[in-house]
């Protein structure tokens, strides 16, 4: 294995983490501005007002992903046996 494959293997394996990752950091992040900026308005500053909207939020949003993530990991998957094959046998 070279090490051109091996650096061309963990380049895409970061950036599919970064492409799952995103979209439900996303709405944890804006679901829990919008939480803060209400918090801040009304003053009212309960732990459980600002938790479970946000794991609400994520929760619909990696099951409304859940397709798109799976083929990104399959497609992962096929990368890497196209990979496997392009391995000089010595």
């Amino acid at each position: 294995m070279t090490q051109d494959i091996v650096m061309e293997i963990i380049r895409e394996a970061v950036m599919l983490a970064f492409k799952l990752a995103l979209p439900v950091l996303l709405v944890a992040m804006i679901v829990g501005l919008v939480i803060a900026i209400l918090q801040a308005a009304t003053q009212i500053h309960e732990q459980t007002l600002s938790f479970a909207p946000k794991a609400v939020a994520v929760g619909l949003a990696l099951f409304f992903m859940a397709p798109w993530m799976t083929n990104e990991c399959i497609d992962f998957v096929h990368f890497i046996f196209e990979k496997i094959q392009q391995i000089p046998i010595t």
